[in-house]
């Protein structure tokens, strides 16, 4: 690591190639609330030096296939109950239809997108279940990602807490699985708290998934939300939760550090969204805890200030759909692909199409999946520029 300069001593003895502890982090975020410029500085520098002036994006589609859920969260308005006109469960044909336009725009992630067990609480998700065949939305999830492959696109799942069968299931055609911590704090889950009515979203429930991902060594997209009420010392141990998982498994491929924003028909309407600069300050405590991984933020969800973010450690927007909306955020359209590619290219940056899955953790996926992704892939296992034209 070449050598850096940097007023604080204390961001000094990161670049000596050491890991920080919690009460480091902790001190480092004490110091940047007064003046965060030298982490923010500290931070860039460790992206270039382990992630260099490459940022990528994944180009999906979006297939929201069933919005009830056994959990409540206070922020949630993904979450749809019986009646309500935005109900969405997708029918067989409806999957095939969507995956049909997917490739035509050369998508080349397939996000299926679920509540927690939704049969457990309601009869019309097991009678829908049951219409199409399924005795469980996980089993029917196996089948809508052979759908989609078959369509020529790399599914990539986000179904709350599945199970250690039902996620070796599903690496048969998923070439990476995901499950957001949140927040590692216990706290989060009391009495008027966010996660009062969603058990789900119990830490220890969360860590445990990981942990299953892990023995298996399946490829995993986690992350955490910002803004929801916790301390910042809170977060940090989340991250810190997340860099112990980690180093113990090998597997966890991306970071999304995903800033609150509040929603009309919630609880937590009149909760104001993360202050900038307390946001900025957390993306930036990850990449000097976390120096080599892959961190992301939505950028629909900072639409004024998003390419700020590419100056404070991250090297990754996520999915970017050109056909389909944020169903979890509807009110946050994606910025367009030419729209981020151009701010980048101002910032200094390459913006690069990739797979679901990152080009480092290929060898975790299914052989038959990364045949496929080889087909359509250049050297740097990033998806082929002539494949996008």
């Amino acid at each position: 690591m070449s050598k850096i300069i940097l007023k604080s001593e204390l961001l000094n003895k990161i670049f000596d190639g050491r890991q920080i502890t919690n009460d480091e982090a902790y001190q480092i975020y004490q110091e940047a609330e007064n003046n965060p410029f030298e982490l923010y500085k500290a931070a860039q520098i460790l992206r270039n030096e382990n992630r260099g002036k490459r940022v990528t994006y994944s180009r999906k589609v979006f297939f929201n296939l069933i919005n009830l859920c056994r959990d409540t969260c206070s922020y949630c308005t993904y979450k749809a109950e019986p009646g309500e006109s935005k109900v969405s469960m997708m029918s067989k044909q409806d999957i095939t239809n969507l995956a049909s336009i997917g490739r035509k725009y050369r998508c080349t992630e397939a996000l299926f997108v679920t509540g927690e067990r939704p049969e457990q609480k309601y009869d019309e998700a097991k009678t829908w279940l049951a219409e199409n065949g399924f005795s469980s939305t996980a089993e029917y999830l196996v089948h809508a990602s052979e759908i989609a492959l078959n369509a020529g696109i790399f599914p990539h799942t986000n179904a709350g807490n599945l199970t250690k069968s039902e996620m070796n299931q599903l690496k048969k055609t998923n070439v990476s699985l995901g499950v957001m911590l949140e927040n590692s704090s216990e706290r989060m889950t009391g009495k008027n708290m966010p996660h009062e009515f969603a058990p789900s979203k119990n830490p220890r429930a969360r860590i445990h998934v990981l942990e299953n991902a892990g023995n298996l060594s399946i490829p995993m997209t986690t992350g955490l939300l910002i803004g929801i009420g916790e301390s910042p010392f809170e977060l940090i141990d989340s991250i810190f939760t997340l860099r112990s998982i980690h180093q113990k498994y090998g597997h966890i491929q991306e970071i999304i550090l995903q800033n609150f924003q509040p929603k009309s028909d919630t609880m937590m309407r009149d909760v104001p969204g993360p202050e900038g600069k307390y946001f900025k300050i957390l993306v930036a405590l990850t990449r000097l805890v976390m120096p080599e991984m892959n961190i992301q933020i939505p950028p629909n969800l900072s639409p004024n200030s998003y390419p700020d973010f590419l100056q404070v450690g991250i090297n990754d927007w996520g999915g970017i759909s050109p056909i389909t909306p944020d169903y979890v955020n509807p009110e946050f359209a994606w910025p367009s692909i030419d729209t981020v590619q151009e701010n980048c290219r101002n910032a200094g940056f390459e913006l690069r199409a990739r797979f679901p899955v990152y080009p480092e953790f290929f060898h975790m996926a299914d052989s038959n999946l990364k045949s496929k992704m080889l087909e359509i892939s250049d050297s740097d296992g990033l998806v082929s520029m002539e494949y996008l034209k």
